[in-house]
């Protein structure tokens, strides 16, 4: 058996047959995290000791899928729990020389390491598995970030896309604030599905909330205007605000085929009624 994977074999068992004095090492080196351990494991049910120890065995057997998948599931799992990355690299990093403290322990009782070239060698096998355990956790980590704040606009994006009844087969569509590529397809779903299931014939759409829309959105509107009426809807705009209109015109858009203009919502909505 070579030198490394010797000491890897001392390093497993010394741990396993000294839990108690690697646990206390550990939260000696993790300050601010020796005093959440609790918080966090009834928080999340992450038990910080037990994963370490999962950590270093992963690390010094070199299992590399096992690790990849165990960073990315606490990757998920802190994200999940809004723990901070700040614990996280702390902890890592406590990990990190915990083990190397016993590595120079075993290795000042038992001579193993004879030379720079083994200590080194060990040395970057050992540390580049904590460190693509640290990436691993940190993409999957942000993945799942990203994945809540998208759902999350999502569903303030279609609140933000109130479809008013104010008679049968009659509603309303008042848009405020700026609307974006992003903005503008959720509009589109909601418009093209609420007048599916409703059965809406005229449909009121107030502009007078938006000043301004970038011109490819102007160009997507237009294509929701003729969805609305292939699905036989009659489309009502109103409120075009002069610079809008100013923006339209001068970029040849018509809206006349597929939406009536008139003045104001209220102006509107007492002629229909």
């Amino acid at each position: 058996m070579n030198t490394i994977a010797y000491i890897k074999e001392e390093l497993k068992t010394f741990i396993n047959e000294n839990e108690t004095p690697f646990n206390q090492k550990l939260l000696t080196e993790a300050i601010n995290v020796s005093t959440k351990i609790t918080d966090i494991l009834n928080k999340g049910n992450i038990d910080l000791l037990k994963n370490a120890k999962k950590l270093i065995f992963y690390t010094v057997d070199q299992q590399e899928a096992e690790l990849i998948s165990f960073a990315k599931v606490e990757g998920i799992a802190w994200a999940k729990h809004s723990l901070t990355l700040e614990l996280k690299l702390e902890w890592v990093q406590a990990i990190r020389r915990t083990l190397w403290h016993f590595i120079r322990i075993i290795d000042e009782e038992k001579d193993i390491l004879k030379n720079r070239d083994e200590y080194y060698g060990m040395e970057k096998l050992f540390n580049e598995k904590i460190d693509q355990f640290l990436n691993t956790f940190f993409l999957s980590y942000s993945h799942y970030k990203d994945e809540m704040l998208h759902k999350q606009r999502e569903v303030v994006e279609h609140l933000s896309v109130p479809i008013i009844p104010i008679k049968q087969s009659i509603s309303v569509l008042p848009l405020i604030g700026f609307i974006d590529s992003y903005r503008i397809k959720i509009i589109e779903e909601k418009v093209l599905n609420d007048i599916g299931e409703s059965k809406i014939q005229i449909l009121v759409i107030d502009l007078s909330g938006i000043a301004i829309m970038e011109m490819d959105v102007i160009d997507y509107f237009e294509k929701i205007l003729a969805g609305i009426s292939m699905m036989g809807c009659k489309a009502i705009l109103t409120g075009l605000r002069p610079e809008l209109v100013k923006k339209m015109v001068h970029a040849g858009i018509h809206f006349e085929q597929n939406a009536e203009t008139r003045g104001t919502l209220q102006e509107t909505l007492k002629n229909i009624l």
